[in-house]
């Protein structure tokens, strides 16, 4: 299947996270003016021992993804597709968020494929692969809070030059969902008065930048004891003490000017501990940066 028209995929496994991650399409899909592509991926290893035959499973997924489509279609108004692939499940979904044109994946954060012990704050490592891996955002959903999905994206900042190309994202997405934005950066040494003062000029640069967009945004300066590791729980902290955030948008980074990208363990650690959803975005390659403002 390959289309010329933009999709969200929806990587799909009937297991209680990806059915609240499908239930998110009712409210995202319109939005975002997207058709949707529903994709189950089939690994023979999970059935094996299985009472059933693998023509029957097979026959019953497709039963139970054709229904799920259908009912998606009637709520969400938008066209839905569905895909059975065979192999693994990780290498399966990049590849067919390329074949289908895909602009955004939207998954939950674990999977009923994946031995994991049963904690509901574990990261799948097919997951985490598509987070690391995919050239396109892949929002996660690890909450069980169904909403209007959009009202207000919080924005983490940091002083590298990967993590201001969140801002054209963040701004295209609240366009979409005429969401405000709100803007934080966490100081974890306190005594730094020099990086104080260049995290609040940016901040006030980033506010700027968006206001002049015509799209509503608030800034603030997260002070934080305990260093570096205390900026995921501060960043989850403050989004439970807002209240009204819906969408948390990190990045991945850059490990030594390759091609490869890692998610470092703040970022897994919001993944993880995160009742809203999460996108996770790939940064363009070092020296392709426009700056915005």
């Amino acid at each position: 299947m390959k289309t010329n028209t933009e999709t969200i995929l929806v990587p799909i496994d009937f297991n209680e996270q990806s059915m609240f991650a499908m239930e998110r399409l009712y409210y995202t899909a319109p939005f975002l003016n997207l058709d949707i592509v529903l994709l189950y991926v089939f690994e023979e290893k999970g059935i094996s021992g299985s009472l059933v035959s693998k023509e029957e499973f097979s026959n019953k997924i497709r039963q139970e993804l054709d229904n799920t489509a259908n009912e998606i279609q009637e709520k969400s108004g938008r066209k839905v597709t569905t895909i059975v692939k065979k192999g693994k499940v990780y290498s399966q979904i990049l590849a067919t968020s390329t074949e289908v044109n895909a602009r955004y994946i939207l998954m939950g954060t674990n999977n009923s494929s994946e031995n994991i012990r049963m904690d509901k704050n574990i990261i799948g490592s097919n997951t985490l692969r598509v987070v690391r891996q995919s050239k396109i955002p892949v929002i996660t959903i690890n909450g069980k809070k169904i909403s209007r999905f959009v009202h207000n994206i919080l924005l983490p900042l940091d002083l590298t030059k990967e993590t201001r190309q969140k801002v054209t994202n963040a701004i295209d997405i609240a366009r979409s969902f005429g969401a405000r934005i709100t803007i934080v950066s966490v100081l974890w040494s306190k005594k730094d008065k020099d990086i104080k003062a260049e995290l609040l000029q940016q901040l006030d640069q980033v506010s700027s930048f968006i206001e002049n967009s015509n799209i509503i945004c608030n800034s603030e300066l997260l002070e934080v004891d305990g260093g570096e590791r205390m900026l995921a729980p501060r960043i989850i902290k403050y989004v439970e003490d807002k209240g009204d955030i819906d969408l948390i948008m990190i990045m991945t980074q850059q490990e030594n000017k390759l091609v490869e990208f890692f998610l470092g363990s703040a970022a897994q650690s919001i993944i993880r501990m995160s009742k809203v959803a999460v996108m996770t975005i790939t940064p363009d390659e070092i020296g392709n940066e426009q700056p915005i403002f």
